[in-house]
C-alpha cells in the first residue's frame, strides 16, 4: 500500500537538462520513504538543482504522510534541521490542502484538481540573480496554480560538495481546485 492512496493515484528518476538557466527532473514514482529518497541520483545534491527538485518530492511525501515527509525535508535541510517554526508553518500550510506541492509537477493545474502527468516532471529555473551570493543559489520553481515562481533557497556545504535546503517559499497559496471552486 503506498502512503499516497489516500491522496490520489501517484505512480525512479531520471534528469534531463534543458538549458544552463533550467533543469527538468523525470520521477516514474515520488518517493514514499527516506531511504527510497536516499537512493535516488539526486540525492548526491552535488546541484542545487537537485536538491530543489527533492525539496518538492519531500514535501509531496509530507502531504501523504507528515513524519516520513519531515525526515525527508531534514535529510535535505543537512546540518540545519527544520526549527519548531518552520515545522509549524509547514504543518499549517497541509491544514487546507494538501494538493500545493502537486501543483509544480507537469500536468498540475486547477482544472484537474492539481494531478500531475506521469511520470512527474519538474522544471527548476535560475535567473541572473541566482547565485550572488557565494555558497547560495535562489531557484525558482513554477506552479500550475498561480501566476509566478516560488522560490527556494539553497546552501553549498563546501566541505562536502553538497547543496541543502536552506528556505523554500513554495507552500503557499494557489488556485482553487476546479471541484473546490463553487464558481466553476
Amino acid at each position: 500500500m503506498s502512503i499516497f492512496d489516500n491522496l490520489r493515484n501517484i505512480t525512479n528518476a531520471s534528469r534531463s537538462s534543458a538549458d544552463p538557466d533550467s533543469v527538468t527532473f523525470t520521477f516514474d514514482s515520488l518517493p514514499e520513504s527516506l531511504d527510497q529518497l536516499k537512493s535516488l541520483p539526486e540525492a548526491a545534491m552535488d546541484t542545487p538543482f537537485k536538491t530543489a527538485a527533492l525539496t518538492v518530492c519531500a514535501l509531496c511525501a509530507y502531504a501523504a504522510a507528515p513524519e516520513i515527509g519531515k525526515q525527508m525535508v531534514n535529510f535535505l535541510k543537512g546540518p540545519a534541521p527544520l526549527s519548531p517554526f518552520e515545522e509549524s508553518f509547514i504543518k499549517d500550510r497541509f491544514r487546507d490542502s494538501k494538493l500545493v506541492p502537486f501543483s509544480y509537477f507537469e500536468g498540475a493545474v486547477p482544472e484537474n484538481d492539481y494531478t500531475p502527468s506521469v511520470p512527474f516532471r519538474i522544471t527548476i529555473e535560475s535567473n541572473p540573480y541566482s547565485f550572488q551570493n557565494e555558497n547560495r543559489a535562489v531557484l525558482y520553481i513554477r506552479s500550475g496554480g498561480a501566476d509566478n515562481p516560488r522560490q527556494v533557497k539553497l546552501r553549498l556545504k563546501p566541505s562536502e560538495g553538497k547543496w541543502y535546503l536552506e528556505e523554500q517559499m513554495i507552500l503557499v497559496g494557489i488556485r482553487t481546485p476546479k471541484s473546490a471552486d463553487p464558481w466553476a
